[in-house]
């Protein structure tokens, strides 16, 4: 089992990548950062760029491991966050990962900015993005498709061959996402605003043909032991906090404290 904070990107900067040194120094084995574009507006909090984080904290850092959870693909060009996941993976010294999934809340990272919102618009998007993505991660691409028409070749190749772990997010108990995650090369599953517990993981990932090298991401639930959601399939155990009270100091006590197991 590996353990990762996760880190809601709404402080000042030089903060989020001193919890991420913090995070290493305390025995952490990734540091993800979420990836929004505004969060509930009566909170009226900074929200700032996650990959320009990323890319801080991966010179702040050695070991761990680094990448968004989750970025929303259907809102980006699939070539810039190539780039973007290239690039992050040579400052790290090939320690980048992608997770993606839909993006949620729809009316405030799509329809805000006047980009279709649509469940099944968004799903079709991010399927196609992903084909295009992984295409430039790897080599020349020549793709023609509904949403993207791409002929090019981009260098360098990230470090990790083929490419970095692509991770899908997922929402229980919707099958869709999970078989999607499992042509990739691992899952985060969701259930609103429920922590799974080991139990309800098990039953959500029955039934699934997943590769035989393949991560399940998994929020921690308290009161569950990290050997009984290994039980249940998970691979990595993820701690983190929203944005509510004096969240920061929260999150920094949590995380020096290190993961539990």
């Amino acid at each position: 089992m590996r353990f990762a904070i996760n880190l809601p990107p709404f402080a000042p900067p030089a903060t989020l990548v001193a919890l991420a040194v913090d995070a290493e120094q305390a025995g952490w084995d990734g540091v993800f950062f979420w990836d929004h574009l505004t969060w509930e507006p009566e909170l009226r909090l900074d929200v700032h760029d996650p990959w320009v984080l990323l890319g801080a904290a991966a010179t702040s850092t050695e070991r761990v491991l680094l990448g968004t959870m989750v970025t929303p693909l259907a809102r980006r060009r699939p070539w810039k966050v190539a780039k973007e996941l290239t690039t992050l993976d040579h400052l790290s010294g090939g320690r980048a990962v992608l997770g993606v999934g839909l993006g949620a809340p729809a009316d405030a990272e799509f329809e805000a900015f006047g980009e279709r919102g649509e469940a099944r618009h968004r799903a079709a998007v991010l399927d196609e993005g992903l084909t295009v993505l992984d295409g430039l991660l790897r080599g020349p691409v020549d793709h023609d498709g509904k949403h993207f028409t791409v002929r090019t070749e981009m260098l360098p190749r990230p470090v990790q061959q083929p490419r970095p772990p692509i991770w899908v997010a997922g929402e229980s108990p919707h099958r869709r996402p999970l078989e999607r995650a499992a042509r990739w090369d691992g899952f985060v599953p969701l259930s609103g605003t429920e922590t799974l517990t080991p139990d309800k993981l098990a039953a959500y990932l029955d039934g699934i043909e997943r590769p035989a090298a393949w991560d399940v991401v998994a929020l921690h639930a308290d009161g569950f032991s990290a050997d009984e959601y290994a039980s249940a399939g998970a691979t990595w155990l993820v701690e983190g906090i929203g944005p509510d009270g004096d969240w920061i100091d929260t999150l920094r006590t949590m995380i020096r404290r290190g993961p539990r197991n």
